[in-house]
């Protein structure tokens, strides 16, 4: 889903109401993929609980009832995971999203019946710890080398390794190409219909 501009003027927003520094938008960019909380901590290190507190709250006003950034989903993404689930594949989430957010965009894209397990930030600890992947694994009954997780951030990319599950790279989400191929993902793609054709070619 295409929500960089979203997140990023949500985040900005948030700072500001907080009255907290804006490390502006490549150090916001960076931060996209982790829970919430740990977000803000890396955005803002060294400040106190309080602070960090107010702009999380702030953030999830701005997102869920203040900000109307549309957020779509990228070309050919529908078309992509209908297509891999008709053929077999089991597909899952693990999101930087908390439970109330995924299921909003799940609810907003008409997409949640393509999915098999879902697992959030505010469920397990946040990206790159593998725990909702590794969770995931344990619902699907299925081992890591069965499995392979798609990512667009680095956060997604580290997750994987430390889950031991392959991993194939988008290079259209938030974090620059240069910097998801220094993780070594199996492939790095354009987008999901690069993807699309991998799967066909590779699994």
């Amino acid at each position: 889903m295409d929500s960089v501009a979203k997140i990023v003027r949500c985040f900005a927003a948030a700072l500001e109401d907080a009255g907290a520094p804006d490390p502006g938008e490549d150090a916001i960019r960076h931060i996209i993929g982790l829970g919430l909380g740990e977000a803000v901590a890396e955005l803002l290190p060294g400040t106190d609980a309080a602070l960090r507190d107010r702009v999380v709250e702030r953030y999830r006003q701005h997102f869920l009832h203040l900000d109307q950034t549309g957020m779509e989903l990228f070309p050919g993404v529908r078309a992509g995971l209908e297509d891999l689930s008709a053929r077999g594949f089991m597909l899952a989430i693990a999101t930087g999203k908390a439970r109330r957010g995924l299921d909003r965009v799940l609810r907003d894209t008409g997409t949640a019946h393509l999915f098999c397990a879902t697992r959030c930030a505010d469920e397990a600890f946040s990206k790159p710890h593998p725990r909702m992947l590794e969770d995931i694994l344990e619902q699907a009954g299925l081992e890591p080398d069965r499995a392979l997780m798609v990512g667009d951030t680095t956060h997604d990319l580290l997750m994987a390794q430390n889950a031991n599950v392959d991993v194939v790279a988008v290079g259209h989400g938030a974090h620059p190409a240069e910097r998801l191929q220094e993780l070594n993902p199996l492939a790095l793609l354009g987008d999901f219909t690069e993807l699309r054709t991998w799967f066909k070619a590779n699994a």
